[in-house]
Order: structure tokens, then sequence, then C-alpha cells
């Protein structure tokens, strides 16, 4: 069985370490943790890997967040993938850091990033697992907020909550949408 897991963020080196990219970062390190690479591709870094009999196949949009879905479509497409077994890792600041939620559906919350992905795809009917990143920011101060980095706390913590998403992706992959929700939400 075969899944597609969207990390979204934005490419280039101002953006690395900001919120906006918890998607890369998290499946950075899921790559890392199991030996295998990204490689540049078609509207995306890709990697691939198994876990307990499934095929993951992991990207990172370069398209930009705000047309993540024009990759998101191309690889579901492309690696025959359907909404159930799409899961697109975004930040999300309605929660508060680190804290992790996995939803079978839902409004993009004002993320341009889902919102583009809903358009392309057409729906709002796909899993998601949203990263708290919080939201310590004055008014107006949102897009200023999420393309900086993490305060040096929020980074001391940062590999912790990562750790909890790669789980909740795996779960995501062996036991279901369900279940992990249960778990994790």
């Amino acid at each position: 069985m075969k899944y597609l897991i969207a990390g979204l963020g934005n490419i280039g080196g101002e953006y690395e370490l900001t919120r906006h990219n918890i998607g890369f970062l998290v499946l950075d390190r899921m790559v890392d943790e199991a030996g295998v690479y990204f490689k540049q591709d078609r509207l995306a870094f890709r990697a691939e890997l198994k876990f307990k009999g499934r095929t993951l196949v992991l990207i990172k949009p370069t398209t930009y967040m705000n047309l993540s879905g024009k990759a998101v479509n191309y690889w579901m497409q492309q690696e025959k993938v359907s909404k159930d077994r799409l899961l697109v890792l975004t930040d999300d600041i309605a929660l508060p850091y680190g804290k992790i939620r996995l939803k079978p559906k839902g409004s993009n919350g004002g993320h341009n990033g889902l919102k583009n992905i809903q358009d392309t795809i057409g729906g709002t009917d796909y899993p998601r697992l949203r990263f708290g990143v919080g939201d310590d920011f004055r008014k107006g101060g949102q897009v200023d907020y999420v393309l900086s980095p993490f305060s040096q706390k929020e980074f001391d913590e940062l590999v912790l909550h990562m750790d909890r998403s790669i789980d909740a992706i795996r779960s995501f992959c062996t036991i279901g949408l369900e279940r992990t929700m249960n778990s994790f939400n």
C-alpha cells in the first residue's frame, strides 16, 4: 500500500528554520532516520521509504507554500494515491506550540497552502496533520510570525515534537486515521 506524505514549507535558506516550514523539517528528520535522501524531482523534493510493508512517498513542494496544491495534485496522480492515503503536514497558529492535531478533513483555516491544495485537488476531504506553532504575535503580525525562526525555548523542544509527528505519520500509514486520531489528538 502506498501513501503520499506532503510536508508544506517554502524553499530557500531564509525560510529553512521558520515556523511555516515545520512540514519540511519533520520530513527531513524522518528521511534522516530512515537513511534515505530527498532528490529534486518535478515540483518537489521527493523521497521514498518503506515502513511495515507500506511505501511512503514523501514530498516537499518546491512551488512555495501558496502553490502547494500543484505539487500535491501532480504527485497524487503520479503515484496513484487517493485522498484517503494523502497526509498533508502543516503549521497551525490556532494550536499551542508543539501540539499536533490529525483531522480527516476541514477548512483551510486561512492557511494559503491548504487553500491551494483544496482548490487544486477539489475539496477539503483529505487528512492533514497540523503542528501547533502558537500565536504569540501582535494583531496583523501573523505573516512575520510564521516566517520567523523558532525561539530558543521552542527550538530546544522541537525534536521531541517532531518525533511525535513522525510517530503520528507512521501510525496513520499502518493503523489508519481513526485509531491514530484517538492516540495522538
